[in-house]
């Protein structure tokens, strides 16, 4: 496993890649609380591309905002809903936030919106699974575990690119 922490306009973003793919990433500098969030058996892997992580996520800043889609990413699922649901955020488009209760029934079950909220609380590769693209009904930002305001920066920045190219 290897890690970067890159600097951007939201503050550091430290990633974490073991066997081609990002196993963690944070908006910190703290490198031990970036390794809190990988599951050993994700630890032990041989180092992934962080050069081409780094490039997708300046690129993403500098207004490419599906530059961050291509990049691979691995985390302990944790069940077969969260695996499915991880997999439904990186659909989201940016620019477009939902709602949980959409999101809950984007992964199959409507039902489920605090498990669906759960799957974000639970995400580890934030950023390349935009758990950011999901609010409360009605709008307000829900939680986020790097900061609201890191979330409000994220989502300001993809509604003022998705509106220039409008």
């Amino acid at each position: 496993m290897n890690t970067i922490t890159i600097d951007t306009p939201a503050g550091p973003l430290s990633v974490a890649g073991s066997d081609g793919a990002v196993v963690a990433a944070g908006f910190t500098a703290d490198s031990a609380e970036l390794a809190a969030l990988v599951p050993p058996e994700l630890r032990d892997g041989a180092d992934a591309d962080l050069d081409l992580v780094a490039e997708s996520v300046r690129a993403y800043f500098d207004g490419d905002l599906t530059a961050i889609d291509r990049v691979p990413v691995r985390q302990r699922t944790g069940g077969e809903f969260r695996a499915r649901a991880w997999d439904v955020l990186r659909t989201v488009p940016a620019g477009s936030p939902i709602s949980y209760a959409e999101y809950a029934g984007r992964a199959g079950r409507p039902a489920a919106v605090r498990a669906a909220a759960q799957a974000c609380a639970r995400n580890a590769v934030v950023l390349f699974v935009p758990c950011h693209r999901v609010v409360r009904t009605g709008g307000a930002l829900g939680g986020y575990r790097w900061g609201i305001h890191v979330k409000r920066w994220l989502l300001t920045h993809e509604g003022r690119v998705t509106e220039t190219r409008s």
